[in-house]
Order: C-alpha cells, then sequence, then structure tokens
C-alpha cells in the first residue's frame, strides 16, 4: 500500500468515528476536497503533490477529532506529526515540511514558503468552490481571484 492510501485508512479510521452525521460529511468532503485541490495546483507549479496531498488530508484533522477549531493549524500540526511518526510514512524533513504547511495554512493574509502556499491556496479553492453560490469570505478574496487567473477560470 502506498502512502497516501496508508494515511486515508488511517484518517477514514478517524472520520468514521464522527457521531455527527453532517460533520462526518463536511469532514471528509473538506479534507479530501483539499488534498486533491493540493494535488492540483502542486503539480501545476511543480511542488511535491504526494507530500501536497497528504498535508491537505491532514491539514485539520484536530478539527475533526477534538471538534474544536481553535488554533487547530497549530494543534493540527502537532496531531499530523504525531499521526506521521506513528505510522512512519515520512521521513524527518518531509514530516517537517507537512507538519510546517498545516501550521500556516490559516494564515491567507501572508505569503508563506512555495510548498506551503499550495496547501494556503487549496483551502481557499475548496472553501470557494465547494458551493459557487455562496459568499466568498474577505480574507480569502485576493487569493481565489489570483488562483482563478492562475488556472484561467474567467
Amino acid at each position: 500500500m502506498d502512502r497516501i492510501e496508508i494515511l486515508r485508512k488511517y484518517i477514514d479510521e478517524i472520520l468514521l468515528n464522527i457521531t455527527d452525521v453532517e460533520e462526518r460529511r463536511c469532514a471528509y468532503l473538506h479534507l479530501y476536497g483539499v488534498a486533491q485541490f493540493c494535488t492540483l495546483i502542486a503539480l501545476k507549479r511543480r511542488e511535491n503533490a504526494e507530500l501536497a496531498t497528504m498535508a491537505g488530508m491532514l491539514h485539520d484533522i484536530y478539527s475533526y477529532v477534538k471538534m474544536d477549531p481553535k488554533d487547530h493549524a497549530s494543534k493540527g500540526a502537532i496531531l499530523a506529526r504525531e499521526i506521521l511518526t506513528s505510522l512512519q510514512i515520512t521521513n524527518v524533513d518531509e514530516t517537517k515540511m507537512i507538519c510546517d504547511a498545516i501550521y500556516t495554512h490559516s494564515e491567507k493574509e501572508v505569503v508563506h514558503s512555495d510548498f506551503n502556499e499550495v496547501l494556503i491556496d487549496a483551502d481557499v479553492f475548496q472553501h470557494c468552490l465547494y458551493n459557487p453560490t455562496f459568499e466568498i469570505k474577505a480574507h480569502e478574496k485576493n487569493r481565489y481571484e489570483k488562483l482563478k487567473l492562475e488556472f484561467g477560470i474567467a
């Protein structure tokens, strides 16, 4: 089994234990939606698509494990490190890359490393494209407009 599938199996076990059906649905859509956007953006920008996908799968895992979004980026980076270490599917440098991206993913107004930007932009894409009739949040508008230009979306 490859690394992404090992991680997917682990995350599915967590998500299946969410008792609220609506929360569970949202968790699946968001985590795996962001993971797919990470893959797309990483491929386009020539970043590591496998690690970006893993970051997307883990980026909000703390929120869904604890059902608490407070400080979820920093706490999520810690939890992601624990998960990756226990699964033994990444080396130290890869774990650091993934966890650094998770740590900064809520900072939409700041520009970070190229790899971290993949996760931030994937998170924005998923929020904005989940339902195109929803109003785009103010802190995501600028990134969303840049993403539409980058991907040739009018």
